[in-house]
């Protein structure tokens, strides 16, 4: 597949998946040997643990959205810098079990995501979990000093 058709169907992934929370899209898009190198206990690691996932953030983050800033793409990779957001009004288990902040995240991150077969197949992510921390009130923000 090309650079440009892998771009696509990261944006499809995305945008259907977890912007419009169409878990019935995960089987098209998601390869069956899919493998997550995301550390987070309650990441998904295979399709059908990827469609409880998408129940679990939207149960925290009920608005939950990735903006999709970059995607930059080198043979089946594809590189999607992003912009998480929502409100945490709910418990994400295995993450955050604690009561609902009421409090809005914006979160930067990155993915790194291979294409095979015309479907994601394996995923890396680097996210900024300490600024969302703060900005849930769980860890305290540095004081600015002039």
């Amino acid at each position: 597949m090309s650079t440009t058709e892998n771009k696509a169907i990261v944006r499809r992934f995305y945008e259907e998946v977890f912007n419009q929370r169409n878990v019935d899209a995960i089987d098209e898009l998601v390869h069956p040997e899919f493998l997550n190198h995301d550390p987070t206990p309650v990441a998904s690691r295979d399709p059908e643990s990827m469609k409880q996932f998408i129940h679990t953030i939207t149960q925290a983050f009920p608005d939950h959205h990735h903006a999709i800033e970059d995607l930059i793409a080198e043979g089946d990779k594809v590189v999607m810098r992003c912009t998480l957001t929502g409100t945490h009004q709910g418990v994400f288990p295995g993450f955050l079990d604690m009561p609902p902040t009421g409090k809005s995240i914006c979160q930067r991150q990155i993915h790194i995501l291979r294409v095979r077969d015309g479907k994601v197949a394996e995923h890396r992510v680097v996210r900024d979990d300490l600024a969302m921390m703060q900005q849930l009130g769980l860890i305290p923000q540095p004081e600015m000093t002039a």
